[in-house]
């Protein structure tokens, strides 16, 4: 039987909107297990509801769309890394639905490629079962990307090529206060104890249109199974990578996350 999980966002509100979705998914063959969303990005909340999802082995992430919380900048961050950090652990495919009562106006950045459902339509359960049992291929990327920590480690940005080798890495952030504290590099999927850096470069300032992103960077090569971690304190509105280069002109990677 596959498992939805299920993400709401206001207990008092959403109890019986939840109840009623699970005994209309139960109706069509589907389990659910769920959780209600707590906004303390500072302490990366969000990061016990992609654990147990992974625990429970879901195979679709159902959100059940709230205007009032999907307007917060906090929320939006959570759920963008939320998603990035479960495609990396299961598949860039891995479906997400966006559910509303009457559609969604605001979809929160790294969401862009969720299906988005209207829950009074007919055809909602059907297409909740079919996504379910149909994952889509998510389309390519040539790097990796994720959060991991806990709020005794801090928040930790995990980035690395997906095949080929980087020479290095220049990585930045830009808004919400967001500072970054700390590099490493180490291996893929673990927080390096002991790290090494070479030409490890702090403060850098790229300007990127009207946008002024904070980066460090090391030259310490990287393929598939090495990864560049950097702690950052705060919920950036965005984020800036690319491999080391010392080409002004050169290409970066700019993902919003807001």
């Amino acid at each position: 039987m596959k498992t939805v999980w299920i993400t709401a966002f206001d207990k008092n509100k959403d109890a019986a909107r939840v109840t009623a979705l699970s005994q209309l998914l139960k109706r069509y063959g589907l389990a659910t297990q769920g959780h209600f969303w707590v906004d303390e990005p500072e302490k990366l909340a969000w990061r016990a509801g992609l654990d147990a999802l992974n625990a429970a082995r879901a195979d679709l992430w159902l959100i059940l769309a709230d205007d009032a919380a999907l307007a917060k900048p906090s929320v939006r961050y959570g759920l963008s890394v939320f998603a990035t950090s479960l495609r990396e652990a299961r598949g860039l495919g891995f479906p997400i639905v966006l559910s509303g009562v009457a559609g969604v106006d605001a979809m929160p950045a790294l969401l862009g490629n969720a299906t988005v459902l209207v829950e009074n339509h007919p055809a909602w359960p059907a297409k909740i079962v079919a996504r379910a049992n149909l994952a889509k291929a998510g389309e390519p990327q040539d790097h990796r990307f994720e959060v991991v920590g806990e709020e005794q480690l801090g928040q930790w940005f995990a980035l690395g090529p997906r095949e080929g080798e980087w020479t290095g890495v220049v990585f930045g952030v830009h808004g919400g206060g967001a500072k970054i504290d700390f590099q490493a590099v180490g291996p893929r999927g673990k927080l390096p104890e002991k790290t090494v850096l070479e030409y490890a470069q702090e403060g850098l300032t790229l300007q990127v249109g009207e946008r002024e992103f904070t980066a460090w960077a090391v030259r310490n090569r990287l393929g598939p199974d090495e990864t560049y971690y950097a702690r950052v304190k705060g919920a950036p509105e965005s984020i800036l990578f690319m491999p080391y280069t010392e080409d002004s002109e050169a290409s970066a990677t700019i993902l919003p996350l807001i």
